[in-house]
């Protein structure tokens, strides 16, 4: 009975998760604009690759989710090294001001970064949206590479020096691979929050580099359309794409380590 309960838990959880996600895919492939189903068209996605506007602004995210990500990735992974080799207290109280980074309401780093570009004289661009974008991506990165620096064995790095590498040789040829789960983590979900946020790029981003989120935003003040179920459409398969992806390049990873322990046993 306990199992039986459990399963019908989990279902109506994941109902609750994926049904209105379910929906919109289906809709996204109806004749017409309203809520009853009256047939099977792809005019909709037709009309998205027509639409300049949302085109703009897709490459637009692309762009800055790519810069983004590539930068937050490396200072976040540096980050994580320094963060590391501290002290316990020194480490304890940066990784709680980390921890408030990301926790911190969003519409408040916004304004923040507004109000600080706006001091420095930035008109509001391609620049300072990569700016504010490398601000809230860097501590999740940080946050995906420290387990795995909490989780490597020194030793590997001291024998590695042992054995002739020199330091950049033991910490390209040791550490990295061993923490490369954390650092493509951190870039994935990096490349996930710059794509999908839009509090922060709406205070940043100014008129003439808009993101996609913003861009939508302004739609459907107007009007909620197929074009747009389209759109959330291939974002959703887009990302989805991307998850399994790292899911079974992390499979082949764990694999091939427990081939390397096995052969080495």
């Amino acid at each position: 009975m306990k199992k039986v309960f459990s399963s019908v838990y989990t279902g109506l959880c994941f109902a609750f998760l994926y049904v209105p996600i379910i929906v919109l895919i289906v809709f996204s492939f109806n004749t017409s604009k309203g809520s009853t189903w009256t047939g099977f068209t792809f005019k909709w996605y037709a009309e998205l690759i027509r639409n300049e506007e949302i085109i703009s602004s897709f490459v637009n995210t692309l762009i800055v989710a790519l810069f983004a990500s590539v930068f937050a990735t490396i200072l976040g992974t540096t980050a994580a090294f320094g963060i590391h080799n501290m002290k316990k207290f020194s480490k304890n109280t940066l990784r709680t001001l980390t921890y408030i980074q990301i926790l911190n309401p969003e519409i408040v780093t916004g304004i923040s970064l507004m109000i600080l570009f706006a001091y420095f004289k930035l008109s509001s661009g391609f620049v300072t949206l990569i700016l504010a974008h490398i601000t809230f991506c860097v501590p999740t990165v940080v946050l995906s590479v420290l387990p795995k620096l909490r989780q490597m064995n020194i030793s590997l790095y001291e024998a590695a020096m042992d054995l002739g590498c020199n330091h950049v040789q033991a910490f390209i040829k040791v550490v990295i691979p061993e923490i490369m789960p954390g650092i493509i983590s951190g870039f994935l979900m990096s490349l996930t929050y710059s794509i999908d946020d839009f509090v922060i790029s709406y205070f940043t981003s100014g008129t003439t580099s808009q993101t996609l989120p913003v861009v939508i935003y302004s739609m459907t003040k107007k009007q909620v359309t197929p074009t747009i179920y389209a759109l959330s459409t291939i974002m959703f398969v887009g990302v989805l794409a991307v998850l399994i992806a790292y899911n079974l390049i992390d499979i082949k990873f764990e694999n091939q380590k427990k081939k390397e322990l096995g052969a080495k046993n």
